[in-house]
């Protein structure tokens, strides 16, 4: 009798709610499972996905969207072990979904601490709100694999924005077995799409893409990688988030940088009734 040939599991990538292969066909392999090699073609797909779902995130309710992410939290529990499983230690599966549900608090509040009436001298109202910035590019860090990636993606998607997330190529794992919880965390589609593979081929799409309107550099190790992405997001004027020093602290009080600096503000006159 022959030994049996185990079948190795496919990661596809995340893109549209869907779970696509690279339209390149191409794969690598990681802890005996094969993982799609996106594609420069891909990254450009995700970017229409995002943008397609932008409307309908941006015009959902904050607390609807804090609903969603507390969703995701929950759903994320339930699979702890299955991260366990791929060698993320529980505490920082743990952390993770904490995050998540720490930045879902935010939804229906950073408003109120980022936006606010503004004193004018004359007879009207004059009323600052933040709106999302658009579509989001996200190089994920490589370690912490889930909390970093939790901690990347919250910030952006909580305040309207949506993403597409360059998962690190040597911790691929965490990212698309996230993707499968967030597809079952009534998450709309389009709103996070995930690209694993290398960074070098799609970070760069995504940084000279004109209809992405923010980027992301946290994982990007490289600093003359760093430093092209940033002069190709200079095209049109994309937000820019700089990469993450070596000795970042993921397990620290995140702020409220993160979602700040992917939001734009929306001022409104109108004048005081008598």
């Amino acid at each position: 009798m022959s030994e049996r040939v185990a079948v190795r599991k496919t990661y596809k990538l995340f893109i549209g709610g869907k779970f696509p292969r690279s339209e390149s066909g191409r794969s690598y392999l990681v802890q005996s499972s094969n993982v799609s090699l996106a594609s420069r073609k891909d990254a450009r797909d995700a970017v229409v996905a995002a943008r397609a779902a932008v409307k309908g995130w941006a015009g959902a309710t904050a607390y609807n969207r804090g609903q969603i992410l507390y969703r995701a939290a929950e759903m994320l529990e339930g699979r702890r072990e299955q991260f366990v499983a791929l060698g993320i230690g529980g505490d920082e599966v743990d952390a993770a979904v904490d995050r998540w549900v720490w930045y879902a608090g935010w939804a229906d509040k950073l408003a109120q601490v980022y936006g606010g009436a503004n004193p004018v001298a004359g007879p009207y109202f004059n009323l600052s709100a933040p709106e999302p910035t658009g579509v989001v590019a996200v190089v994920a860090p490589e370690r912490p694999a889930l909390l970093g990636l939790v901690s990347v993606i919250a910030p952006a998607i909580v305040t309207g924005n949506t993403v597409v997330v360059a998962a690190s190529p040597s911790e691929p794992l965490a990212a698309v077995t996230l993707a499968e919880v967030l597809a079952t965390s009534d998450l709309p589609g389009g709103v996070v799409n995930i690209l694993t593979g290398a960074i070098t081929e799609t970070a760069p799409t995504l940084a000279s893409h004109l209809d992405v309107n923010a980027i992301d550099l946290t994982g990007v190790a490289d600093a003359s990688l760093a430093s092209d992405l940033e002069v190709k997001a200079a095209e049109n004027l994309k937000r820019v988030l700089r990469p993450a020093p070596a000795d970042h602290d993921w397990t620290a009080d995140p702020g409220l940088t993160r979602m700040t600096t992917l939001l734009e503000t929306k001022t409104v006159w109108h004048p005081k009734g008598v």
